[in-house]
């Protein structure tokens, strides 16, 4: 319902046809190079968060766990926020390797905080490579304070939180890294086949807050999320507003389309998913 809510206010100001005439006149070639980077990056998420479960005993084959990412990616379409395809996952993992709830849900949940954390420190680089920003006050030492501190209060929250994942820390956070840097490299194709020529930072900024306030679990897939970001940002950015709500639709179809494999995973038989015996956490 919010997601409905937030789109009837984004075309209520924006002109839907301008939204729909970019969106239709992107170029095919980009959009295809977008599609690539977003499914690298989520192939690099599906290997961190196995790092995740190695840790707390579950381990899966590759091709098992890639086939389970892609299956929550599917969920998230429609579930609320991006975390309905994660309790989907966890819910397969109970039932198929009879693991108990409590560590699986902590390791999914790492996952998505070190996530955010990677996001968290690109995005506030971003935005102090970002000159003249003067209109939002107190931005830059937010976003200073931002950068200083990302890293330790992830530290302290793994040390207090998630202790028994502090061996992989470090590997997980780097391969976070990599994982933001395809949802970059793919938010800017996406710019390209949209033929918009310039302010690439700034779109890319709102792109990386946008990917915070859909996480939340007020919007079905994070639609409207990312729209009504991008529709009152332009008022602090040099961006076209047309041009960044078709960027919303455009990259929410890439995900939606590299989602449809874990549609038919979900109706098809799925290969043995232990690579190893599950040992340390098996239900009594």
């Amino acid at each position: 319902m919010l997601s409905g809510i937030a789109l009837y206010f984004v075309f209520r100001i924006v002109d839907p046809n301008a939204i729909f005439d970019a969106f239709f006149s992107s170029h095919p070639g980009y959009l295809l190079l977008a599609f690539v980077a977003f499914n690298g990056s989520k192939i690099v998420a599906a290997f961190r968060l196995n790092r995740f479960y190695k840790v707390i005993g579950v381990y899966l084959t590759s091709r098992y766990n890639l086939l389970l990412y892609y299956i929550g990616m599917f969920y998230n379409l429609f579930l609320p926020g991006s975390v309905g395809g994660d309790a989907y996952k966890v819910f397969l993992l109970q039932e198929q390797e009879r693991a108990r709830t409590k560590p699986l849900l902590l390791a999914t949940l790492l996952d998505r905080v070190s996530g955010l954390a990677m996001l968290a420190l690109l995005t506030f680089g971003l935005i102090l490579l970002r000159e003249d920003l003067t209109g939002i006050p107190y931005l830059y030492p937010l976003a200073w304070s931002g950068l200083l501190l990302t890293i330790p209060a992830y530290l302290l929250l793994k040390r207090i939180v998630f202790t028994r994942f502090m061996p992989v820390l470090w590997p997980t956070f780097f391969l976070s890294f990599w994982v933001q840097l395809g949802q970059l490299i793919c938010a800017y194709f996406i710019l390209m086949a949209l033929g918009i020529q310039g302010g690439y930072l700034d779109y890319l900024i709102l792109f990386m807050v946008s990917s915070v306030v859909a996480v939340l679990p007020f919007t079905i897939g994070g639609v409207g999320a990312r729209e009504l970001v991008f529709l009152y940002g332009y008022r602090f950015l040099v961006i076209d507003e047309s041009l960044a709500v078709a960027f919303t639709f455009l990259f929410f179809s890439t995900l939606a389309i590299s989602s449809l494999p874990g549609l038919a995973f979900s109706f098809s038989p799925l290969p043995a998913p232990s690579g190893a015996p599950i040992s340390q956490i098996k239900k009594s």
